[in-house]
């Protein structure tokens, strides 16, 4: 099967799930959008991905592709047909517009706005990839007439709203990133938005506005929060919902497991089985000494902090637990000497 791969090209497996397909166009047109992406070849790879997409979403394409390659999906022979099960012949030809494709899946064809994280490192011309969820809350986020909320759904292809003959435009969505850091104390973003608002003489005016979110202790990674009608209006549509999804900036020693966060101890492989007695960090900067002394440390061993994770985002005054892994390092070689004492000394016993 030669031609272009074009599960490699969406990274995804070839056993992968529709909704995977979708997920995965969905963060690689978004990453190599041309609006966002100035980058050499960008373009190029944003053209790959659409096409590679459109392929792998059609089924009759996807079963002529698993089975020939792009070379009998391209063809015009009988084969290609017989491999669709519509007998004759079959032939695609990518149509080369891949802001069409983006258009059709996205319901615009470039909905980047400006999105700035105001204080922060963060400058961002756009918005990401993709997740689960917390109960609607009204409250707790400023800045937005008629409010802004905490999303339980997650459906990028949700019908739009619909009020008095009007479509609203599709939601933009923006993944924002904040440390477990500020997940463990809750923090204050503040994001400068671009959108285009429609005037009374029918003409569209550029406006520029700060959106303020207050994220909560515990908050978890997906958690949504949505700005009603903050987004860019076009004529006769009401103007679209701006979309913020937690995502967990990644760390240099915890990663985050719901309200528990893990953290992987590096140990000498005589210590794993002699004992000895580590520091281990904290999320607060505090340092916690557990001893390993009464015990041999395994691969698979955890060791289970109480209380040291994250907030729980329902009952912020419970925490989850700090969980340790271990990764023990063994010695590249041994000599002849210490190879005897351990084989003399070590059990014989598996």
């Amino acid at each position: 099967m030669g031609g272009k791969d074009y599960y490699q090209i969406l990274g995804i497996p070839k056993n992968a799930s529709d909704e995977d397909i979708k997920k995965a166009y969905r963060k690689l047109a978004l990453k190599y959008h041309p609006d966002k992406n100035k980058a050499a070849g960008a373009e190029e790879k944003f053209k790959e991905v659409a096409e590679a997409y459109e392929v792998l979403s059609d089924k009759k394409k996807k079963d002529i592709y698993d089975k020939y390659g792009e070379e009998g999906l391209k063809s015009s022979g009988p084969t290609a047909g017989n491999a669709g099960g519509h007998g004759g012949t079959y032939t695609y030809q990518f149509h080369g517009d891949p802001r069409a494709t983006f258009a059709q899946f996205f319901g615009t064809s470039s909905p980047f706005q400006a999105f700035f994280d105001i204080g922060g490192s963060r400058m961002f011309g756009g918005f990401d990839d993709d997740m689960e969820v917390d109960d609607i809350g009204l409250g707790g986020i400023r800045g937005a007439p008629g409010g802004a909320f905490r999303s339980q759904s997650f459906n990028v292809h949700g019908s739009p709203t619909k009020t008095k003959g009007r479509d609203q435009d599709p939601p933009i969505e923006h993944d924002l990133y904040v440390t477990l850091e500020e997940i463990n104390k809750g923090c204050t973003k503040k994001m400068k938005i671009s959108r285009r608002v429609l005037q009374p003489d029918g003409t569209l005016k550029k406006e520029e506005k700060v959106l303020t979110i207050n994220i909560k202790p515990g908050w978890k990674a997906g958690t949504k929060i949505t700005f009603q009608k903050e987004g860019d209006q076009t004529r006769n549509k009401i103007p679209a919902d701006i979309v913020f999804i937690i995502r967990d900036k990644p760390h240099s020693l915890f990663k985050r497991e719901g309200s528990d966060i893990r953290y992987t101890a590096k140990i000498l492989l005589k210590h794993a089985l002699c004992g000895t007695v580590i520091c281990v960090p904290t999320l607060t900067g505090e340092k916690i000494q557990l001893s390993l002394l009464d015990e041999i440390i395994k691969p698979t061993t955890v060791k289970r902090i109480p209380a040291k994770g994250l907030p729980f985002p329902k009952e912020p005054n419970r925490r989850g637990d700090l969980l340790v892994n271990f990764d023990i390092k063994f010695p590249d070689s041994l000599s002849t000497n210490v190879k005897d004492i351990l084989y003399d000394t070590l059990p014989n016993e598996c």
